[in-house]
């Protein structure tokens, strides 16, 4: 083949401007839903009790959640084991680890732009008949070495862009990958303020459990020395002996989810049951925070990893639809080597015994059975799925904001009830117990003015914990503030 060198470059070059527009839908991301609240009805704040965790919280429109929204508990504690979550907790390094591997496939799809090159040295010892070869060129040794390196040079330019579309599609992954490890931070910080809320809850209930066993036992030691005296009868010595055993049957259940909830603490922080942590929790060490943020409806699409990771799968198959349309339309290859053959080193790219080639190729697919067109249509409807997918993902995303809402709402209410219910038990209590030393009443209503109160104050710090709780729950509905946090770039 004759001509130059840099007219075959000159070639290549141009095949790699043959960019025409890439096949198939562009991708444009779903519009917010059209809704201005949460709820039918605006809210404002939640009522306020005369108890512990009792202040009223006021909904913010539009207020910025930190990125480390847990402080806002003002637990010192709390933040130490999140912290120490975040550095040893697996789910963390498992989720960074599938975001490098879906970058680094994107990357590695992105080589597709560029030119293949190599280099082939062959060198190879050949041994030809004698008499085949003519008597003038003939040494008369029929061994010979032939030495022949090679560049070659293949490139396929993306004139439909199919390449343009994979490496869109695997780009896309690599987000939905990188909202998977905010979707999972997110979970893992959730579950740690809940762990801790649970833990105060369970503390403040064996508190209130080992109260009441105290009161029971001096009641019971009370009615032994009287029964001796023969001022009350040995029944109810008995049934106060059955009182005090029922106080101490509810104890040990406590303790047990008291135990467990402390090893799935120890298990979220990256270590073993047998680790014990020096962090513990106890509704007095909690603070409520008094404002809330309320995101706006148009930002919460924005705001939840989980829907931006929804998002991320749509948009990777759309990219796809693009992919299955360019495999049925024309691929243009181009080849090109450069290289040089002799029996001797030092002739190597001497005049003479250099060669070239320059090719190019159209490969246009005209029938596989109708496979091409199916694979078109299955990624048409992995679409459809995707989309499909993304909806039902708002729409959870919009229940759980709403949900919340009216749990906090309903745990203000609760709590001003609780603490009604437990001041006005441990009034009646008092009182029964007075008239009982004073023999106006049965031994009968100090039992159930006991069991009144006991449940009152468990009631109580339920309702407590559940405030703590559904505060927590509000901020990770709302996304969690990842986009504040210093670690996130852009």
């Amino acid at each position: 083949m004759r001509g130059r060198h840099p007219r075959a470059l000159h070639l290549l070059v141009s095949a790699t401007l043959l960019a025409g527009c890439a096949v198939g839908p562009d991708f444009h991301p779903p519009a917010p839903p059209r809704v201005s609240g949460y709820s039918p009805r605006p809210l404002s704040a939640t009522e306020s009790a005369p108890s512990r965790a009792g202040a009223s919280q006021r909904f913010v429109q539009g207020m910025d959640i930190p990125g480390q929204w847990w402080t806002l508990f003002r637990s010192a504690a709390l933040n130490e084991l999140i912290a120490r979550s975040l550095k040893a907790n697996p789910s963390i390094d498992s989720a960074q680890a599938a975001l490098r591997q879906a970058t680094e496939t994107m990357y590695a799809q992105q080589g597709a732009y560029f030119p293949s090159i190599s280099v082939t040295p062959t060198v190879s010892r050949n041994l030809t008949p004698i008499k085949a070869l003519s008597a003038a060129t003939a040494s008369g040794n029929p061994y010979y070495t032939l030495i022949t390196p090679q560049l070659s040079v293949s490139f396929v330019p993306d004139v439909f862009g199919a390449n343009r579309r994979a490496v869109e599609s695997l780009a896309a992954q690599a987000e939905a990958q990188r909202f998977q490890l905010e979707a999972t931070y997110l979970t893992l910080t959730s579950n740690v303020v809940a762990g801790a809320v649970q833990e105060a809850s369970l503390r403040g209930q064996i508190a209130a459990a080992e109260e009441t066993i105290r009161i029971d036992a001096n009641l019971l030691a009370i009615l032994r020395r009287q029964n001796a005296l023969g001022q009350v009868a040995m029944a109810d010595v008995l049934a106060q002996e059955a009182t005090l055993a029922q106080a101490r049957q509810a104890l040990p259940p406590l303790q047990k989810q008291l135990a467990q909830q402390r090893d799935q603490l120890a298990a979220l922080s990256g270590g073993f049951p047998s680790e014990e942590l020096s962090q513990t929790f106890t509704l007095d060490s909690l603070r409520l925070p008094r404002e809330l943020p309320l995101s706006l409806p148009s930002r919460l699409v924005a705001q939840r990893p989980d829907v931006r990771a929804a998002e991320a799968n749509l948009h990777a198959a759309s990219a796809q639809i693009g992919v299955a349309v360019a495999a049925r339309v024309p691929q243009i290859s181009l080849t090109a080597t450069l290289g040089s053959t002799a029996l001797q080193v030092g002739n190597l790219f001497a005049p003479g015994y250099n060669f070239w080639t320059v090719a190019g190729s159209l490969t246009q697919p005209i029938f596989e059975g109708g496979a091409l067109l199916h694979r078109q249509r299955a990624a048409r409807a992995a679409f459809d799925q995707a989309a499909a997918q993304y909806r039902s993902t708002v729409l959870s995303a919009f229940q759980n904001v709403a949900d919340t809402l009216h749990a906090l709402q309903s745990d203000a209410v609760a709590l001003r009830a609780a603490a009604a219910a437990d001041s006005a038990a441990a009034r009646s209590l008092a009182i029964v117990r007075q008239q009982l030393r004073l023999g106006q009443v049965a031994y009968l209503s100090l039992l159930n003015a006991e069991q009144t109160s006991q449940q009152a104050r468990l009631a109580l710090v339920q309702a407590q914990a559940n405030r703590f709780a559904d505060t927590a729950a509000l901020f990770q509905a709302l996304g969690g503030g990842w986009w504040n946090r210093a670690d996130v770039a852009g």
